[in-house]
Formats: structure tokens, sequence, C-alpha cells
């Protein structure tokens, strides 16, 4: 009993993780306490008692896939195990891990963005709040890594080093304004042989005027000789259009040669409608793309991060998570991800539950050995490992 795990890749992806515990007086095994993790935060699981207390529920079923030397870690064996490992090794691993769960392809939208843990923010000490950038996959409906920065400004060598934990030779990488930097640009189509769909704004002054003024001009000629295409979404009272236009006629710009494959330049104009109110934005972009249906296909689905931000906050209730010691926010926030990942890849039974419903369904005891044992069957599945 216990053994079966560690002849599969979960323990090829998590092995190399250095245990910094002192040796001598380690009684439980960190693949166990990393497993127990990860499954009782798919089981609605959101502070560390509740880790322990889900985990002694349910050592029975446990003991099919762990060891458990020394039975169940305490809630704070769990929370000091997740202070003291590398978050850098840690995020090298979940890399690892959904390379091998990845379909990328091209075309395929990869979307990243920043978010503060609002929880970890300690006023008392001068602590400030973790910041975390993530890659969010669209078609695959997952978190792809994770880098952790010291706040929202230094997200432009947050993303650099992000980039260098995937694999995503194809894709249409979409970044917000905080983003839309030569040197990332650089390295996103020349390192990473991807192509890039960047937010122009008011932080790059003149280029924004520039094509914030080609686009005004454009519209008095009805966009002649510009690509366009339209989408319409209606639903929970509101109806949205947006209309993308992107021009690849890009001689006259001075700053052309300063971004490296720049092809284009893009704009869409979101137009909603809410009871009775209209509201009307227009977004400009900055990309490395060749049709409009690309253009269209990156800023479109770049809301996708934004969504998996509220996510977090409201099915694995982030920002109300108040542990700030050590490496624990850092590697914690890697957990909520991970599991968020596990749930929203299993949809097969419950396509029509939300995530906090199937969270939900998993703590249930009695359902438990059903529910949660189809999801790591699942799991062990896509680490190439069958039950």
């Amino acid at each position: 009993m216990g053994k079966k795990l560690y002849k599969g890749s979960f323990f090829k992806h998590f092995i190399i993780i250095y245990d910094p515990r002192q040796e001598g007086k380690v009684r439980h095994k960190l693949i166990d306490i990393l497993f127990i993790a990860v499954a009782a935060s798919i089981c609605y699981c959101n502070e560390w008692l509740d880790m322990e207390d889900w985990a002694t529920q349910n050592e029975e079923w446990l003991r099919q896939y762990l060891e458990l030397p020394n039975g169940i870690p305490s809630w704070y064996t769990i929370k000091r195990v997740f202070d003291v490992i590398d978050p850098k090794q840690f995020e090298k691993c979940f890399a690892g891990w959904v390379r091998q769960i990845t379909k990328m392809k091209e075309g395929t939208v990869v979307a990243i963005d920043g978010k503060t843990m609002r929880g970890t923010d300690d006023e008392k000490s001068g602590k400030r709040a973790v910041h975390i950038v993530s890659a969010w996959c669209s078609e695959n409906n997952l978190v792809m890594g994770q880098v952790k920065t010291k706040d929202k400004s230094n997200e432009i060598t947050a993303i650099p080093e992000l980039l260098d934990l995937l694999l995503i030779k194809g894709a249409i990488v979409t970044i917000d304004a905080m983003g839309c930097q030569k040197d990332i640009a650089t390295k996103i189509a020349k390192t990473k042989k991807a192509d890039y769909v960047l937010s122009l704004k008011e932080n790059h002054p003149l280029l924004h005027e520039e094509v914030e003024a080609y686009f005004k001009d454009a519209e008095q000629n009805d966009f002649q000789g510009i690509g366009h295409y339209r989408t319409l979404d209606k639903g929970h009272g509101r109806i949205e259009d947006r209309k993308y236009y992107y021009s690849t006629d890009i001689k006259w710009m001075d700053a052309r040669k300063d971004w490296t494959k720049l092809t284009g330049i893009g704009m869409v104009i979101r137009r909603c409608e809410k009871k009775g109110k209209v509201t009307e934005e227009r977004a400009y972009h900055l990309s490395s793309v060749a049709t409009v249906e690309e253009y269209a296909s990156g800023v479109r689905k770049h809301w996708g991060v934004e969504s998996m931000h509220w996510s977090l906050d409201v099915t694995f209730r982030e920002d109300a998570n108040r542990t700030r010691t050590g490496q624990a926010p850092q590697n914690l926030a890697l957990l909520k991800r991970m599991s968020m990942n596990m749930v929203k890849k299993d949809q097969e039974r419950y396509p029509k539950r939300s995530l906090r419903s199937r969270r939900f369904l998993a703590s249930l005891k009695y359902v438990t050995i059903s529910f949660v044992l189809s999801i790591v069957r699942f799991l062990l599945r896509l680490l190439n490992f069958e039950l």
C-alpha cells in the first residue's frame, strides 16, 4: 500500500524539490505532504487546519497512494513545509507538470498578467503584499506558470523570468500595458519563437499618440484597406459588441525598427449595453501576428487570465488568506493554481457545475472516495500513471 504513486511522474516532477528540514527530525515525507495539500485544496480546504482535518478524515483513502510512515502530518507541519521549500524549485516543477498535460498548438493564446494577494499585506511589520505574475492558457484552461515580484511595478522584470519557464513556440502571448516593452517583445519573438499582442497605453506616450491618430484618420475613411473583425456577445442582461481593426501598413512608424518582429498595430472598440446604459472604450495594441483574426483572438482571450484571478479570489479565497511567513504565501499561491488546474480540467462528469460547486462536492465525506478518487485517477492518468 502507498507505493504506487512513487512509480508515477508526480514523483518525477516534484522529487527535485530540496527538503530543507533537519534530516534527523523529519517524520513525514515531503511528497506525502505535497500530495495531501493538493488533494485537500481540491476538496474545498483553503486553510492549513482544514488540510489536516481533511487528511485525518480520509487517512484510509490516502494510504492507498502514500506511505504516511507516521500518520497524518499536523497543520503546522504542512504549513512549515510550505514556509521553507524553495518557491523557484516548486514553480519549475509546476511548469514541467503543466507542459506535460498542455497541448500547445499554433496560435494558442497565452495571457500573462499579475495579481496582488491582498491578504499578505502586513502594516505592522511593513511587509508589502505578495504580487504574483501568472501565465494562463485559454485553450487548455490552465495556469502554465507563475513568478513572484515585489509589486506591480516590478512586472517588467518578472515577465521575462516567467517566459523562461514556458514552452510556447507558435503561441500568441498577450500582455497588458506594463509588459509592453521592447525587451519583452524581443524575448517572445526571438527566444521563445512566439507571437505577441501587447497593450499600448500612455506609458509609451508618443507611440500611443501616433497609433491613436492613425486609427482616427482610418475611421474617417471607413477603415479602407484595414482588416476588420467583429464579435457580438449577449448574456446576463448585457450586449457586448467588439470591433477589431488591424493594419500591417506600418512603414510610416519610425519606432517599428525598435520592436522585434513588429508586424501590425490594432484597435478594438468595445461597446457595452447594460440596463439601457451604453459605454464605449477603445484600446490599442502592438502585435507580431499576421491577420486581424489572430489579433482578435489574442485580445478576446486575454480576459481568461482576469477570469482566473476572479476564480482564485471567489472560489479559492486567495485574498482572504492571511499566510505571511517565510515562502508560504508564494508556495500557497502556486498550490491553489495547481488545484484549480485539476478541477478545471476534470469537467466531463459535471460540465454545468461551477468550480465552487465541484470543490464542495469533493469535500463531502461520503462523496470524497468516489469524486476525489476520480479526479486523482484523472490526474495520475495525465501524469502517465494508471491506478
